[in-house]
Protein backbone atom coordinates (compact mmCIF):
# COMPACT_ATOMS: atom_id res chain seq x y z
CA UNK A 1 0.00 0.00 0.00
CA UNK A 2 1.32 3.60 -0.87
CA UNK A 3 -1.14 5.93 0.00
CA UNK A 4 -1.20 6.89 3.89
CA UNK A 5 -4.15 6.18 5.72
CA UNK A 6 -4.75 6.81 9.23
CA UNK A 7 -6.34 4.62 11.62
CA UNK A 8 -8.36 6.16 15.17
CA UNK A 9 -7.38 3.71 18.36
CA UNK A 10 -10.10 5.18 20.71
CA UNK A 11 -8.41 3.38 24.16
CA UNK A 12 -10.13 3.61 27.73
CA UNK A 13 -8.50 3.02 30.30
CA UNK A 14 -9.41 3.09 34.03
CA UNK A 15 -7.42 6.24 34.76
CA UNK A 16 -8.10 8.18 31.82
CA UNK A 17 -8.84 7.54 27.81
CA UNK A 18 -7.28 8.96 24.64
CA UNK A 19 -7.40 9.30 20.94
CA UNK A 20 -4.48 7.65 18.79
CA UNK A 21 -4.01 8.02 15.58
CA UNK A 22 -1.83 5.81 13.65
CA UNK A 23 -0.37 6.70 9.94
CA UNK A 24 0.48 3.78 8.29
CA UNK A 25 2.80 5.14 4.81
CA UNK A 26 2.79 1.54 3.79
CA UNK A 27 6.05 0.35 5.73
CA UNK A 28 5.68 1.66 9.11
CA UNK A 29 3.01 2.67 11.40
CA UNK A 30 3.30 5.79 13.47
CA UNK A 31 1.48 6.46 16.06
CA UNK A 32 0.54 9.99 17.36
CA UNK A 33 -1.88 11.10 20.40
CA UNK A 34 -4.35 13.36 19.53
CA UNK A 35 -6.36 14.23 22.53
CA UNK A 36 -6.46 12.90 26.50
CA UNK A 37 -8.94 13.04 28.69
CA UNK A 38 -9.34 12.00 32.87
CA UNK A 39 -11.44 8.86 33.23
CA UNK A 40 -12.52 9.07 36.87
CA UNK A 41 -15.12 7.21 39.04
CA UNK A 42 -18.10 9.33 40.72
CA UNK A 43 -19.16 7.60 43.90
CA UNK A 44 -23.22 8.61 44.19
CA UNK A 45 -24.48 7.47 47.47
CA UNK A 46 -22.14 5.07 48.36
CA UNK A 47 -22.13 3.29 44.73
CA UNK A 48 -19.21 4.21 42.47
CA UNK A 49 -20.39 4.77 38.86
CA UNK A 50 -18.33 5.28 35.62
CA UNK A 51 -19.46 9.08 33.99
CA UNK A 52 -19.58 7.15 30.52
CA UNK A 53 -21.76 10.20 29.19
CA UNK A 54 -18.63 12.16 30.14
CA UNK A 55 -16.24 10.01 28.36
CA UNK A 56 -18.13 9.51 25.24
CA UNK A 57 -18.64 13.34 24.50
CA UNK A 58 -15.00 13.42 25.23
CA UNK A 59 -14.79 10.44 22.43
CA UNK A 60 -16.26 12.68 19.95
CA UNK A 61 -14.31 15.72 20.52
CA UNK A 62 -11.32 13.37 19.46
CA UNK A 63 -13.07 12.94 16.96
CA UNK A 64 -13.56 15.55 15.87
CA UNK A 65 -9.77 16.74 16.27
CA UNK A 66 -8.91 13.90 13.80
CA UNK A 67 -11.24 14.52 11.58
CA UNK A 68 -10.23 18.54 11.51
CA UNK A 69 -6.06 17.32 11.45
CA UNK A 70 -6.24 14.00 9.14
CA UNK A 71 -9.39 14.48 6.89
CA UNK A 72 -9.87 11.88 3.93
CA UNK A 73 -6.84 10.06 5.37
CA UNK A 74 -8.89 8.43 7.87
CA UNK A 75 -9.86 4.74 7.51
CA UNK A 76 -11.75 3.28 10.35
CA UNK A 77 -11.81 3.38 14.09
CA UNK A 78 -11.31 0.72 16.92
CA UNK A 79 -12.26 1.02 20.79
CA UNK A 80 -11.07 -0.88 23.29
CA UNK A 81 -11.58 -0.60 26.92
CA UNK A 82 -10.84 -2.16 30.32
CA UNK A 83 -12.93 -5.52 30.89
CA UNK A 84 -15.78 -6.86 33.11
CA UNK A 85 -17.69 -3.64 33.27
CA UNK A 86 -21.56 -2.91 31.54
CA UNK A 87 -24.38 -1.17 30.44
CA UNK A 88 -28.01 -2.40 30.60
CA UNK A 89 -29.58 -0.68 27.24
CA UNK A 90 -33.39 -0.74 26.39
CA UNK A 91 -34.08 -1.87 22.49
CA UNK A 92 -33.31 1.41 21.30
CA UNK A 93 -29.52 1.20 22.32
CA UNK A 94 -30.97 3.87 25.35
CA UNK A 95 -28.67 3.03 28.96
CA UNK A 96 -31.07 1.95 31.37
CA UNK A 97 -28.39 3.17 34.63
CA UNK A 98 -25.04 4.46 34.77
CA UNK A 99 -22.45 1.44 34.39
CA UNK A 100 -21.15 0.34 37.68
CA UNK A 101 -17.06 0.78 39.03
CA UNK A 102 -15.58 -2.83 39.24
CA UNK A 103 -14.68 -1.97 42.57
CA UNK A 104 -18.25 -1.35 43.73
CA UNK A 105 -18.69 -2.79 47.18
CA UNK A 106 -22.16 -4.27 45.32
CA UNK A 107 -20.25 -7.47 44.46
CA UNK A 108 -19.99 -8.05 47.95
CA UNK A 109 -20.87 -11.70 49.18
CA UNK A 110 -21.88 -12.18 45.53
CA UNK A 111 -19.26 -15.01 44.49
CA UNK A 112 -20.75 -17.20 47.90
CA UNK A 113 -23.72 -16.69 46.42
CA UNK A 114 -22.51 -17.94 43.27
CA UNK A 115 -21.21 -20.85 44.50
CA UNK A 116 -24.30 -21.61 46.38
CA UNK A 117 -26.51 -22.02 43.26
CA UNK A 118 -23.16 -23.60 41.52
CA UNK A 119 -20.17 -25.16 42.54
CA UNK A 120 -17.02 -22.95 42.25
CA UNK A 121 -15.43 -25.68 40.43
CA UNK A 122 -18.79 -26.65 37.86
CA UNK A 123 -18.69 -22.66 37.36
CA UNK A 124 -14.34 -23.13 36.30
CA UNK A 125 -15.68 -26.05 34.06
CA UNK A 126 -17.97 -23.78 31.93
CA UNK A 127 -15.40 -20.59 31.55
CA UNK A 128 -11.61 -21.13 32.58
CA UNK A 129 -11.74 -18.18 33.80
CA UNK A 130 -10.15 -16.54 36.62
CA UNK A 131 -12.14 -16.36 40.26
CA UNK A 132 -12.41 -12.06 40.80
CA UNK A 133 -14.93 -10.33 43.08
CA UNK A 134 -15.09 -8.19 40.30
CA UNK A 135 -15.96 -10.25 37.44
CA UNK A 136 -19.54 -9.61 35.06
CA UNK A 137 -21.04 -12.67 36.55
CA UNK A 138 -20.94 -11.52 39.77
CA UNK A 139 -22.01 -7.38 38.88
CA UNK A 140 -24.77 -9.52 37.13
CA UNK A 141 -25.62 -11.65 39.86
CA UNK A 142 -26.18 -8.64 42.21
CA UNK A 143 -28.64 -7.27 40.00
CA UNK A 144 -30.57 -10.72 40.45
CA UNK A 145 -30.21 -10.73 43.85
CA UNK A 146 -31.54 -7.20 44.46
CA UNK A 147 -34.06 -7.33 41.75
CA UNK A 148 -33.03 -3.74 40.05
CA UNK A 149 -35.23 -2.20 37.77
CA UNK A 150 -32.60 -1.93 35.14
CA UNK A 151 -32.12 -5.38 34.57
CA UNK A 152 -36.03 -6.18 34.84
CA UNK A 153 -36.54 -3.60 31.44
CA UNK A 154 -33.17 -4.43 29.71
CA UNK A 155 -33.12 -5.83 26.21
CA UNK A 156 -29.26 -6.17 26.26
CA UNK A 157 -26.06 -5.99 28.15
CA UNK A 158 -23.41 -4.59 26.60
CA UNK A 159 -19.90 -4.01 27.50
CA UNK A 160 -18.24 -0.91 28.01
CA UNK A 161 -16.56 -1.25 24.32
CA UNK A 162 -19.73 -2.52 22.99
CA UNK A 163 -22.05 0.64 24.84
CA UNK A 164 -19.88 3.15 22.70
CA UNK A 165 -19.78 0.81 19.47
CA UNK A 166 -23.73 0.68 19.57
CA UNK A 167 -23.76 4.82 20.16
CA UNK A 168 -21.34 5.03 17.33
CA UNK A 169 -23.06 2.56 14.99
CA UNK A 170 -26.46 1.86 16.28
CA UNK A 171 -25.28 -1.66 15.95
CA UNK A 172 -25.32 -3.84 19.23
CA UNK A 173 -23.59 -6.52 19.40
CA UNK A 174 -20.89 -8.54 21.93
CA UNK A 175 -17.33 -8.47 20.79
CA UNK A 176 -15.56 -11.87 21.47
CA UNK A 177 -12.91 -10.81 23.45
CA UNK A 178 -14.74 -8.45 26.08
CA UNK A 179 -17.13 -11.25 26.36
CA UNK A 180 -14.89 -13.85 27.20
CA UNK A 181 -13.56 -11.60 30.49
CA UNK A 182 -17.04 -12.01 32.17
CA UNK A 183 -16.91 -15.65 33.39
CA UNK A 184 -20.32 -16.11 31.14
CA UNK A 185 -18.91 -17.45 28.66
CA UNK A 186 -17.71 -20.81 27.72
CA UNK A 187 -14.69 -20.87 25.57
CA UNK A 188 -14.43 -24.17 24.19
CA UNK A 189 -18.19 -23.95 22.81
CA UNK A 190 -17.15 -20.41 21.74
CA UNK A 191 -20.81 -19.15 23.37
CA UNK A 192 -22.29 -17.90 26.60
CA UNK A 193 -22.34 -20.30 28.86
CA UNK A 194 -26.18 -20.70 29.18
CA UNK A 195 -26.48 -24.22 31.26
CA UNK A 196 -24.42 -22.35 33.33
CA UNK A 197 -26.32 -18.96 33.53
CA UNK A 198 -29.35 -20.70 34.04
CA UNK A 199 -28.78 -22.24 37.11
CA UNK A 200 -27.32 -18.71 38.66
CA UNK A 201 -30.73 -17.38 37.63
CA UNK A 202 -29.05 -15.01 34.80
CA UNK A 203 -31.04 -14.38 32.01
CA UNK A 204 -28.95 -15.27 29.33
CA UNK A 205 -31.79 -13.75 27.09
CA UNK A 206 -30.08 -10.12 27.88
CA UNK A 207 -26.37 -11.95 25.88
CA UNK A 208 -26.53 -10.42 22.32
CA UNK A 209 -24.70 -11.73 19.45
CA UNK A 210 -20.97 -12.54 19.55
CA UNK A 211 -18.48 -11.38 17.03
CA UNK A 212 -14.70 -11.99 16.43
CA UNK A 213 -12.22 -9.25 16.48
CA UNK A 214 -11.90 -7.48 13.69
CA UNK A 215 -15.41 -7.22 12.56
CA UNK A 216 -16.27 -4.17 10.67
CA UNK A 217 -19.43 -2.88 12.69
CA UNK A 218 -20.93 -0.13 10.02
CA UNK A 219 -20.40 3.45 9.89
CA UNK A 220 -20.76 6.29 11.87
CA UNK A 221 -24.76 7.16 12.68
CA UNK A 222 -25.24 10.15 10.84
CA UNK A 223 -25.97 12.18 13.96
CA UNK A 224 -22.28 11.41 15.39
CA UNK A 225 -20.59 11.68 11.22
CA UNK A 226 -22.18 15.14 11.62
CA UNK A 227 -21.10 16.54 14.93
CA UNK A 228 -17.68 15.05 14.58
CA UNK A 229 -17.32 16.04 10.89
CA UNK A 230 -15.96 12.68 10.76
CA UNK A 231 -17.89 11.67 7.82
CA UNK A 232 -18.96 8.20 7.21
CA UNK A 233 -15.99 6.47 8.77
CA UNK A 234 -15.94 2.59 9.18
CA UNK A 235 -16.28 1.15 12.72
CA UNK A 236 -14.33 -2.27 13.74
CA UNK A 237 -14.44 -3.74 16.30
CA UNK A 238 -10.45 -4.82 17.71
CA UNK A 239 -9.67 -6.72 20.47
CA UNK A 240 -12.46 -4.62 22.44
CA UNK A 241 -10.91 -6.02 26.01
CA UNK A 242 -7.52 -3.82 26.04
CA UNK A 243 -4.94 -6.35 27.35
CA UNK A 244 -6.28 -8.80 23.67
CA UNK A 245 -5.57 -5.74 21.90
CA UNK A 246 -2.05 -5.15 23.76
CA UNK A 247 -0.97 -8.83 23.62
CA UNK A 248 -1.89 -8.40 19.52
CA UNK A 249 1.18 -5.86 19.89
CA UNK A 250 3.35 -8.46 21.52
CA UNK A 251 6.21 -8.12 18.91
CA UNK A 252 7.15 -11.67 19.21
CA UNK A 253 8.93 -14.18 16.14
CA UNK A 254 7.58 -17.50 17.43
CA UNK A 255 9.50 -18.27 19.98
CA UNK A 256 7.84 -19.63 23.50
CA UNK A 257 7.85 -16.37 25.40
CA UNK A 258 5.62 -15.20 27.67
CA UNK A 259 4.08 -11.48 28.02
CA UNK A 260 3.02 -9.19 30.51
CA UNK A 261 0.62 -6.41 30.31
CA UNK A 262 1.80 -3.82 32.49
CA UNK A 263 -0.49 -1.20 33.78
CA UNK A 264 -2.75 -0.79 36.77
CA UNK A 265 -3.22 -4.50 36.04
CA UNK A 266 -0.41 -6.90 35.05
CA UNK A 267 -1.87 -9.72 32.96
CA UNK A 268 0.89 -12.36 32.60
CA UNK A 269 0.69 -15.17 30.40
CA UNK A 270 1.17 -17.18 26.59
CA UNK A 271 -0.92 -17.48 24.12
CA UNK A 272 -2.30 -20.70 22.71
CA UNK A 273 -4.13 -22.60 20.39
CA UNK A 274 -7.15 -23.32 22.96
CA UNK A 275 -8.40 -23.27 26.32
CA UNK A 276 -6.46 -25.33 29.45
CA UNK A 277 -8.66 -25.85 31.80
CA UNK A 278 -7.82 -28.62 34.19
CA UNK A 279 -7.55 -29.22 37.97
CA UNK A 280 -4.29 -27.68 38.16
CA UNK A 281 -5.39 -24.45 36.33
CA UNK A 282 -8.35 -24.17 38.43
CA UNK A 283 -5.80 -24.69 41.46
CA UNK A 284 -3.49 -22.12 40.41
CA UNK A 285 -6.21 -19.17 39.63
CA UNK A 286 -5.47 -19.07 35.87
CA UNK A 287 -7.98 -17.96 33.21
CA UNK A 288 -8.85 -18.28 29.42
CA UNK A 289 -9.43 -15.05 27.58
CA UNK A 290 -10.35 -15.40 24.09
CA UNK A 291 -7.53 -13.51 21.74
CA UNK A 292 -7.43 -12.12 18.45
CA UNK A 293 -7.14 -14.38 15.46
CA UNK A 294 -8.54 -17.57 17.03
CA UNK A 295 -5.73 -17.52 20.00
CA UNK A 296 -6.50 -17.72 23.68
CA UNK A 297 -4.56 -15.53 26.03
CA UNK A 298 -4.09 -18.29 28.99
CA UNK A 299 -3.11 -15.90 31.71
CA UNK A 300 -3.27 -14.58 35.52
CA UNK A 301 -4.46 -11.77 37.04
CA UNK A 302 -1.79 -9.42 39.14
CA UNK A 303 -2.71 -6.51 40.61
CA UNK A 304 0.12 -4.25 38.83
CA UNK A 305 0.87 -0.93 39.36
CA UNK A 306 -2.45 -0.17 41.18
CA UNK A 307 -0.61 -0.19 44.90
CA UNK A 308 1.62 2.42 43.40
CA UNK A 309 -1.46 4.70 42.34
CA UNK A 310 -3.00 4.25 45.08
CA UNK A 311 -0.54 5.15 47.06
CA UNK A 312 0.70 8.75 45.42
CA UNK A 313 -3.40 9.29 45.65
CA UNK A 314 -3.21 8.93 49.48
CA UNK A 315 -0.07 10.76 49.56
CA UNK A 316 -1.58 14.14 47.15
CA UNK A 317 -5.25 13.51 49.38
CA UNK A 318 -2.29 14.68 52.17
CA UNK A 319 -0.62 17.66 50.10
CA UNK A 320 2.22 15.68 49.23
CA UNK A 321 1.56 15.21 45.27
CA UNK A 322 4.57 13.31 43.85
CA UNK A 323 5.00 12.26 39.99
CA UNK A 324 5.61 9.09 39.19
CA UNK A 325 8.87 9.42 38.23
CA UNK A 326 10.02 11.00 41.97
CA UNK A 327 7.99 8.60 43.43
CA UNK A 328 10.66 5.74 41.15
CA UNK A 329 13.34 7.56 41.90
CA UNK A 330 13.00 7.69 45.51
CA UNK A 331 12.11 3.77 45.34
CA UNK A 332 15.81 3.33 43.73
CA UNK A 333 17.87 4.73 46.24
CA UNK A 334 15.31 2.88 49.03
CA UNK A 335 17.39 -0.10 50.43
CA UNK A 336 16.53 -3.36 48.87
CA UNK A 337 14.46 -6.29 50.58
CA UNK A 338 13.62 -3.94 53.51
CA UNK A 339 9.98 -5.97 53.07
CA UNK A 340 8.39 -8.28 51.40
CA UNK A 341 4.44 -7.59 50.62
CA UNK A 342 2.35 -9.98 48.27
CA UNK A 343 0.47 -7.53 45.86
CA UNK A 344 -2.24 -9.84 45.22
CA UNK A 345 -3.44 -9.82 49.23
CA UNK A 346 -6.69 -9.57 49.49
CA UNK A 347 -7.27 -5.77 50.96
CA UNK A 348 -5.37 -4.21 48.76
CA UNK A 349 -7.87 -4.57 46.21
CA UNK A 350 -10.23 -1.87 47.71
CA UNK A 351 -9.53 1.63 47.07
CA UNK A 352 -8.15 3.35 50.48
CA UNK A 353 -5.27 4.34 52.64
CA UNK A 354 -2.60 1.71 50.56
CA UNK A 355 0.50 3.09 52.37
CA UNK A 356 -1.00 2.04 55.84
CA UNK A 357 -2.32 -1.25 54.17
CA UNK A 358 1.11 -1.80 53.26
CA UNK A 359 2.19 -1.38 56.49
CA UNK A 360 -0.85 -3.62 58.30
CA UNK A 361 0.35 -6.50 55.82
CA UNK A 362 4.39 -6.17 57.19
CA UNK A 363 3.00 -5.95 60.88
CA UNK A 364 0.61 -9.28 60.46
CA UNK A 365 3.44 -11.20 58.69
CA UNK A 366 6.49 -10.31 61.63
CA UNK A 367 7.74 -7.31 59.31
CA UNK A 368 9.23 -4.14 59.57
CA UNK A 369 7.01 -1.46 57.77
CA UNK A 370 8.53 0.54 55.27
CA UNK A 371 10.45 3.68 57.17
CA UNK A 372 9.27 6.37 54.21
CA UNK A 373 7.64 6.67 50.40
CA UNK A 374 10.57 5.23 49.10
CA UNK A 375 10.66 2.35 50.46
CA UNK A 376 6.88 1.55 50.59
CA UNK A 377 6.98 2.32 46.48
CA UNK A 378 10.40 -0.04 46.29
CA UNK A 379 8.51 -2.55 48.67
CA UNK A 380 5.59 -2.66 46.21
CA UNK A 381 7.36 -2.83 42.87
CA UNK A 382 9.51 -5.71 44.47
CA UNK A 383 6.62 -7.43 45.33
CA UNK A 384 5.22 -7.18 41.99
CA UNK A 385 8.52 -8.91 40.44
CA UNK A 386 8.08 -11.91 42.76
CA UNK A 387 5.10 -11.88 42.12
CA UNK A 388 5.86 -12.38 38.59
CA UNK A 389 8.37 -15.06 39.06
CA UNK A 390 5.61 -17.18 41.17
CA UNK A 391 2.92 -16.83 38.54
CA UNK A 392 5.37 -17.80 35.28
CA UNK A 393 6.71 -20.80 37.33
CA UNK A 394 3.00 -21.89 36.87
CA UNK A 395 2.32 -21.09 33.73
CA UNK A 396 5.20 -22.73 32.16
CA UNK A 397 3.90 -26.04 34.29
CA UNK A 398 0.97 -25.57 32.70
CA UNK A 399 2.09 -24.60 29.26
CA UNK A 400 5.15 -27.69 29.56
CA UNK A 401 8.15 -25.72 28.86
CA UNK A 402 10.53 -22.49 29.38
CA UNK A 403 9.28 -19.61 28.29
CA UNK A 404 11.38 -17.22 27.35
CA UNK A 405 11.89 -13.82 27.23
CA UNK A 406 9.31 -11.95 29.16
CA UNK A 407 7.98 -9.65 26.80
CA UNK A 408 6.90 -6.28 29.09
CA UNK A 409 4.08 -4.20 26.82
CA UNK A 410 2.00 -1.29 27.77
CA UNK A 411 2.48 1.85 30.16
CA UNK A 412 4.12 0.09 32.68
CA UNK A 413 7.21 -0.83 30.16
CA UNK A 414 7.78 2.53 30.87
CA UNK A 415 8.53 1.84 34.33
CA UNK A 416 12.38 0.61 33.77
CA UNK A 417 13.25 0.11 37.91
CA UNK A 418 10.66 -2.42 37.63
CA UNK A 419 11.82 -4.20 34.01
CA UNK A 420 14.86 -4.65 35.69
CA UNK A 421 13.63 -5.95 39.29
CA UNK A 422 11.01 -8.17 36.63
CA UNK A 423 14.71 -9.38 34.91
CA UNK A 424 16.21 -9.71 38.20
CA UNK A 425 13.02 -11.80 40.00
CA UNK A 426 13.06 -14.39 37.28
CA UNK A 427 16.45 -14.78 36.43
CA UNK A 428 16.01 -14.55 32.64
CA UNK A 429 16.27 -11.54 29.76
CA UNK A 430 13.09 -9.42 29.73
CA UNK A 431 12.21 -7.28 26.30
CA UNK A 432 10.42 -3.94 27.34
CA UNK A 433 7.89 -2.29 24.41
CA UNK A 434 5.80 -1.38 22.81
CA UNK A 435 4.82 1.17 25.17
CA UNK A 436 2.03 2.25 23.12
CA UNK A 437 1.21 -1.71 22.49
CA UNK A 438 -2.68 -1.19 23.38
CA UNK A 439 -3.10 1.18 20.88
CA UNK A 440 -0.85 -0.36 17.95
CA UNK A 441 -2.91 -3.57 18.55
CA UNK A 442 -6.25 -2.01 17.99
CA UNK A 443 -5.22 -0.53 14.85
CA UNK A 444 -3.12 -3.54 13.85
CA UNK A 445 -6.63 -5.39 13.75
CA UNK A 446 -8.51 -2.47 12.10
CA UNK A 447 -5.77 -3.26 9.35
CA UNK A 448 -6.66 -7.05 9.57
CA UNK A 449 -10.45 -6.45 9.50
CA UNK A 450 -10.16 -3.95 6.35
CA UNK A 451 -8.17 -6.30 4.47
CA UNK A 452 -4.95 -3.68 4.87
CA UNK A 453 -3.22 -6.49 6.88
CA UNK A 454 -3.54 -10.38 5.81
CA UNK A 455 -2.72 -11.78 9.20
CA UNK A 456 -1.47 -11.36 12.58
CA UNK A 457 2.21 -12.70 11.58
CA UNK A 458 2.25 -9.69 10.06
CA UNK A 459 0.46 -7.63 11.69
CA UNK A 460 3.60 -8.72 14.47
CA UNK A 461 6.50 -7.92 11.38
CA UNK A 462 4.68 -4.22 10.88
CA UNK A 463 4.75 -3.87 14.77
CA UNK A 464 8.78 -4.89 14.65
CA UNK A 465 9.45 -2.39 12.04
CA UNK A 466 7.81 0.65 13.81
CA UNK A 467 8.83 0.54 17.11
CA UNK A 468 11.78 0.32 19.16
CA UNK A 469 12.19 -2.15 22.28
CA UNK A 470 14.34 -2.14 25.61
CA UNK A 471 16.25 -5.54 26.53
CA UNK A 472 17.00 -6.08 30.54
CA UNK A 473 19.22 -8.84 31.74
CA UNK A 474 18.93 -10.35 35.12
CA UNK A 475 21.43 -9.08 37.83
CA UNK A 476 22.17 -10.28 41.43
CA UNK A 477 20.96 -13.06 40.90
CA UNK A 478 21.63 -14.73 44.51
CA UNK A 479 20.41 -11.81 46.71
CA UNK A 480 16.99 -12.38 44.58
CA UNK A 481 16.43 -15.65 44.81
CA UNK A 482 17.26 -15.46 49.02
CA UNK A 483 14.37 -12.87 49.09
CA UNK A 484 12.02 -14.77 47.06
CA UNK A 485 11.77 -17.74 49.37
CA UNK A 486 10.92 -14.98 51.47
CA UNK A 487 8.32 -14.09 49.45
CA UNK A 488 7.46 -17.12 49.13
CA UNK A 489 6.61 -17.83 53.00
CA UNK A 490 4.17 -14.64 52.87
CA UNK A 491 2.25 -15.60 49.25
CA UNK A 492 -1.21 -15.59 49.52
CA UNK A 493 -1.40 -14.34 53.62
Amino acid sequence: MSSRRVYLALDLGAESGRVVAGAFDGRKLVLDEIHRFPNAPVQVQGTIYWDVLSLFAEIKRGLSIAAKKEGTALASLGVDTWGVDYGLVDVQGRLLSNPCHYRDKRTDGMMDEAFRRVPKKEIYAHTGIQFMFFNTIYQVLSEVVHQTPALAGSHQLLFMPDLINCWLTGRKVNERTIASTSQMYDPNLRTWAQPMLEQLGIPACILGEIVPPGTVLGSLLPEVAEETGAGALSVVAPGCHDTASAVAAVPTEGSRSAYLSSGTWSLMGAESPKPIITDRSFEYGFTNEIGVCDTVRVLKNISGLWLVQECRRTWAARGEDLDYGELTRLAEKAPPFSAVVDPDHAPFAKTGDMPARIAEFCSLTGQKPPADKGAVVRTALEGLAFRYRSVLTRLEELVGGRLEPLHIVGGGAKNRLLNQFAANALNRPVIAGPVEATSAGNILMQMIGTGDLASLNEGRELIRRSFGTERYEPVDSKAWNEAYQRFREIEGK
